[in-house]
């Protein structure tokens, strides 16, 4: 009997020293993320709440939310806090951010993408002539012109003016109106990337096509830049008695915003032809905030927000001068009573390059004739 038991004792000592051994030497899981552990839970509460008791039984995790779900009341606080964890932070939707490099989906060229720019006849001299001076100098290919008046000036630097006889006035109706005509070139011209753009944007061609190749084009894709925090909140009209609330994300027009083609043809319904406006009309806000109704609320396609898209509305003094090759639009104006502008450095004082698009121009592409030679930026 005492050899059996001896026996018997030093085999359980070796058992517990072999099981000391693999916790020592196993390699220890990292935690849990706070997102990750909230979809695990409420996947264990979803077991316990639909199983019989048996089964529940098995399937409650270890620890501390095995030992919590003793009561309702401890079930609903313990799901509630569950949820919490796996939702994203109060306010925002879960939605995807562009602006690091991603590896190309498909090769894309110049004559790929169709840049409407929107302008209208009192800015042709103020603003065009300064981007027929720059960006466009070197993608006349991809730019087209949308605006509210002949010139015949204009069309002798770039054939792709087009007049939509739209009303000059900056109303949402007018503004609508030169956005369904964009529309409408962009399916006609057959082109992959749709991407609109204002008269005060200088278009950073390369860094375009660096981000649209890396998105199918055949994909639905509506990427910018939103000018606020949190959605629009808009009122739909259903019927000429009928209304209800709705909220969606929508890019900014002043920093420019692009959509890809298998996602413009499936807007069609609602943006082609004479469409566009009437969609406007039911919610009453400019051609910005439409295309977003459309794509996100209708479509229910999400934005993909971009930090490489920059309009007037924002401190375009925080745009790092060392990154400008990366920025996909710039665009200058006035913030808070001020100068707003890139701070970049270049052969062009503030005086005579106020909007700063010469030397940005010369910085990116620095063989242009009117560039000074070794300028310094």
């Amino acid at each position: 009997i005492f050899k059996l038991c001896g026996r018997r004792l030093m085999l359980t000592l070796a058992d517990v020293l072999l099981d000391c051994l693999l916790v020592f030497t196993a390699k220890p899981q990292p935690p849990p993320l706070r997102a990750e552990r909230g979809r695990r839970a409420l996947r264990s509460l979803a077991s316990l709440a639909g199983a019989a008791p048996a089964a529940a039984a098995a399937a409650e995790p270890p620890g501390a939310l095995a030992r919590e779900v003793h009561s309702l009341s401890a079930y609903f606080s313990l799901l509630a806090r569950a949820s919490r964890d796996a939702a994203p932070p109060p306010g925002r939707a879960p939605r995807r951010v562009d602006g690091a490099p991603r590896a190309p989906a498909e090769p894309l060229a110049p004559r790929d993408v169709f840049i409407a720019v929107k302008t209208t006849r009192k800015f042709h001299r103020a603003r065009l002539d300064l981007l027929l001076e720059t960006w466009i100098s070197r993608h006349k290919e991809s730019a087209f012109i949308f605006t509210d008046g002949e010139d015949e000036v204009l069309a002798r630097h770039t054939g792709n003016v087009i007049n939509t006889n739209c009303s000059a006035a900056h109303s949402r109706q007018a503004l609508s109106c030169k956005m369904a005509v964009e529309y409408d070139h962009f399916i006609a011209s057959g082109r992959k990337w749709f991407c609109h753009v204002d008269d005060d944007n200088y278009v950073n061609l390369r860094a375009l096509l660096r981000l649209l190749a890396s998105y199918p084009h055949t994909q639905d894709v509506y990427i910018g830049k939103p000018s606020l925090d949190r959605p629009i909140q808009a009122t739909e009209r259903i019927s000429e008695e009928q209304v209800r609330p709705v909220h969606f994300w929508f890019a900014t027009g002043g920093a420019g915003f692009c959509i890809s083609r298998g996602l413009a043809l499936k807007m069609s319904p609602w943006a082609s032809g004479g469409h566009f406006m009437h969609t406007a009309e039911r919610i009453r806000l400019p051609d910005d905030c439409t295309i977003g109704y459309i794509v996100e609320a209708l479509l229910g396609v999400p934005l993909t927000r971009s930090r490489l898209f920059h309009s007037h509305l924002e401190n375009l003094q925080q745009v790092p001068a060392l990154e400008l090759h990366e920025q996909v639009t710039l665009s200058y104006g006035m913030f808070e009573n001020k100068r707003n502008a890139v701070p970049v450095k270049g052969p062009f004082s503030v005086e005579a390059d106020p909007s700063r698009f010469r030397s940005i121009h010369c910085h990116l592409y620095p063989d242009t004739p009117w560039c000074p030679p070794a300028a310094v930026f």
